[in-house]
């Protein structure tokens, strides 16, 4: 299992952990909004919308903060915000190269934000392009193990650009082309498969394997990374061996 399957697993973890603060909640409801604005309120025909709707719910945003967040993005409420996606590209102690993905209304204070959190971390800025290369830009659907199993997910993505489908312990992962994710999360919900997640996201194509102390080290940038407001991602090239996992 890659490095990177086993700090989705953690991260997935994490995710319930932050939802419960409504740190989470707050990210989705942005997401939603964007892409509301971005694409029509319509989720039907809104692809994008459709799928941060799905991640929404299943994290359990209330149905009535999915909605107004739905309104705001599509104007057909007041008070949306004017949403910039910026990206910031630094490295993690140890070498380990990060792409922060920031959802913003004020670029000044999220470029303070983001730069405050890794320095004071152990990290550095990067320029643009320093690290942007070491990650490609994947679809990645993430599938519940209840019900279903690795060879029904390959047999059902496989036409529709599925990759190739990772065991991350408690779930399964099916990376696509970016340009495949709706195919390939249409083709999941045609053969009944439910999922948890579909979203665009930075994955690495050269890892960088971190020991115990260093994963520390990594984990505290990226928790202060995604305790700032404006913060909706951060993607690291980590790769985290199962003993060190085990540690943490």
């Amino acid at each position: 299992m890659s490095g990177h399957s086993k700090w989705a697993t953690t991260k997935h973890k994490k995710a319930v952990i932050d939802a419960k603060r409504g740190k989470l909640f707050a990210k989705l409801v942005k997401n939603i909004e964007v892409a509301a604005r971005t694409g029509g309120g319509d989720p039907e025909g809104n692809p994008t919308l459709y799928d941060a709707m799905q991640k929404a719910r299943k994290n359990s945003v209330p149905a009535d903060n999915i909605e107004r967040a739905r309104k705001r993005g599509s104007g057909e409420e007041a008070g949306g915000a004017e949403w910039q996606t910026i990206m910031y590209e630094g490295y993690a102690p140890g070498g380990v190269a990060m792409l922060v993905e920031c959802l913003t209304d004020n670029r000044n204070r999220a470029a303070s934000d983001v730069r405050t959190a890794v320095t004071r971390n152990g990290g550095s800025m990067g320029d643009a392009g320093s690290v942007s290369y070491l990650f490609t830009r994947k679809g990645v659907v993430i599938v519940p193990k209840e019900n279903t199993s690795e060879d029904d997910i390959t047999l059902a993505v496989v036409e529709a650009g599925g990759e190739e489908v990772r065991d991350l312990g408690e779930s399964f992962e099916v990376v696509s082309e970016a340009s495949d994710l709706v195919d390939v999360r249409t083709a999941l919900q045609e053969a009944g498969i439910e999922y948890d997640s579909a979203d665009t996201n930075w994955l690495p194509s050269v890892e960088v394997p971190v020991d115990s102390e260093t994963a520390q080290k990594v984990l505290r940038v990226v928790d202060a990374l995604e305790d700032a407001d404006d913060v909706q991602n951060v993607f690291t090239n980590a790769d985290f061996p199962a003993e060190v996992l085990a540690e943490l």
